[in-house]
């Protein structure tokens, strides 16, 4: 009996390394960040991932700004409230979808607000409209108090291409230090 269950142990362990993926970067490339911020939290981050990766910045620009009256989530009658609710208002049309020479891309780093325990959406738009395909994407996010949870697996499955690494939630107001430290975590 004893050894009927070191062996089910063993092959329960096998079977579970099988399916873990490594959060190490093996050989990054060329980097980019790529970036939605609403209020400035997510632009801090993406501009020290940038700096610190030699990584090329893209932001995410809605055409009808955010407002910070549009953002308080707080007035049932906002902007981002109404989104929320209705999602069919969640489509987002976006200044631009198109980096320039974006083959050229190997690790492309995607951060956003959290918004509802989800990606802010004007981030789908722009996952939905490129090919991700021989990319590690490394999502990343800015929240005061909620964390990563499924955004960036929600992210993956809408682009249906790509290497998709867990990523990594920042407090509200970053810092260099925060930013170094994950980095290195993942083989910068």
């Amino acid at each position: 009996m004893k050894r009927l269950f070191v062996i089910i142990l063993c092959a329960a362990l096998a079977l579970g390394l099988v399916g873990c993926k490594s959060d190490k970067i093996e050989d990054a490339g060329k980097v980019l960040v790529v970036y939605f911020s609403a209020s400035g939290n997510t632009k801090t981050a993406a501009e020290l991932i940038a700096a610190q990766t030699n990584g090329d910045l893209f932001e995410i620009v809605p055409k009808d700004p955010y407002t910070s009256e549009d953002l308080n989530w707080n007035d049932k009658d906002s902007r981002v409230c109404y989104e929320h609710d209705n999602p069919d208002a969640r489509e987002i049309e976006l200044e631009s979808t198109s980096v320039t020479d974006w083959e050229s891309y190997d690790t492309v780093f995607i951060g956003y607000p959290i918004w509802w325990q989800i990606a802010a959406w004007p981030v789908d738009g722009f996952v939905k409209a490129n090919d991700f395909s021989g990319k590690t994407v490394v999502p990343f996010c800015t929240s005061s108090s909620s964390g990563l949870g499924s955004s960036g697996k929600l992210l993956a499955d809408e682009t249906g291409s790509g290497n998709w690494l867990d990523g990594h939630r920042f407090a509200s107001r970053p810092s260099e230090s925060d930013v170094s430290e994950w980095l290195k975590d993942l083989g910068f």
